[in-house]
């Protein structure tokens, strides 16, 4: 590109208010227009008529930044023939099923994954486990790691010195992932009955109910989710020990940590980098665990603020927008320019 050219980039994403999708890419947007980057939007194309629309377009572009999505062959073999350039984002262990089948193993995710990392200009994953997959398929020099991360502008740290009834514990995710809590629920039962000043904050779209422990139901808001966040006092991440949880890039521990909260995880996958056991948080890997950790941060308010502002510093340096905004853009700005 010659000096105060514009490049012209189109992001396919999965929508406007999915997670992934604000998270990757539409949150480095601002800074990106700084920058001299000239973007259009859209989510990926379902009709026939949205796609004629959209695959008409690409060839207007120096760059199609490719989110999560595996096209089939043929839209595959037509969008890669349009493009000039593409780069591809994804932040899961898309290759495998999730958690709620038998097996995680899928030919047929593994084919499409392959087929679009090896044929992607870059590739851009969200931790180290999802980088090593693409290393089976591609040189190292076509991927790099950026992380989930979050924009501490909007995530202002919590009040510590507001003065609570209650003691709320609290997750934040989508539905896919609410199975790993609503299999909790025995423990934060066992909770409740240790402690009755506890309650418990699901941030969501769907819910369940525990036999004791009383459940505050928020319906998740992009105005409302960061204050939800900072009333809250203690944030979980229950996983199971699997190649699809391996491939989380930790999210919802990064969304905790920025409002500086104290975290109690399953020690799997990219969790384990973010929370160091003991000093900006607590593993869980057993309900006897999940138990007694919690336990912990319900009776030490003290432990709570000095685990959460750990934390928070943990996000300034290596999970916020601010920090990697610029890696962001080198990486387009590198695709475009590389003949």
């Amino acid at each position: 590109m010659g000096e105060g050219m514009s490049i012209k980039m189109l992001a396919l994403i999965q929508g406007f208010d999915v997670a992934s999708s604000r998270y990757r890419i539409l949150q480095y947007l601002p800074y990106l227009r700084e920058h001299d980057i000239d973007d259009e939007i859209r989510p990926l194309p379902s009709s026939l008529n949205e796609k004629i629309q959209i695959y008409s377009m690409i060839k207007d572009f120096d760059l199609v930044f490719l989110h999560r999505k595996r096209f089939s062959l043929p839209e595959h073999m037509l969008v890669r023939k349009l493009a000039r350039k593409i780069i591809y984002d994804f932040d899961d262990a898309i290759m495998y099923h999730n958690s709620t089948y038998s097996s995680p193993y899928s030919s047929t995710r593994t084919r499409r994954f392959v087929r679009t990392i090896r044929d992607a200009d870059h590739v851009i994953a969200g931790n180290t486990f999802l980088r090593n997959q693409c290393l089976q398929h591609v040189d190292e020099h076509k991927v790099t790691v950026i992380p989930s991360s979050v924009d501490l502008a909007r995530y202002r740290l919590k009040d510590y010195s507001v003065k609570k009834d209650k003691i709320t514990i609290g997750w934040i995710g989508d539905t896919g992932s609410l199975h790993y809590v609503e299999k909790m629920a025995h423990v934060f039962d066992a909770i409740h009955e240790r402690y009755p000043a506890t309650e418990l904050k699901i941030i969501c779209s769907h819910f369940f109910d525990c036999e004791k422990m009383p459940v505050l139901k928020v319906p998740w808001s992009s105005e409302t989710e960061v204050d939800e966040l900072r009333d809250m006092d203690i944030g979980i991440m229950p996983l199971i020990d699997d190649p699809w949880s391996w491939g989380k890039c930790g999210l919802k521990i990064v969304q905790y940590q920025a409002v500086g909260l104290p975290v109690v995880c399953m020690p799997v996958g990219v969790n384990r980098d973010i929370v160091s056991d003991g000093v900006n948080g607590l593993w869980a890997s057993n309900d006897k665990q999940w138990l007694e950790r919690i336990s912990i941060l319900v009776e030490r308010p003290d432990k709570r603020r000095e685990m959460g502002l750990k934390g928070r510093r943990v996000i300034e340096m290596e999970y916020s927008l601010e920090t990697n905004a610029g890696r962001m853009l080198s990486v387009i700005e590198t695709v475009v320019g590389a003949s």
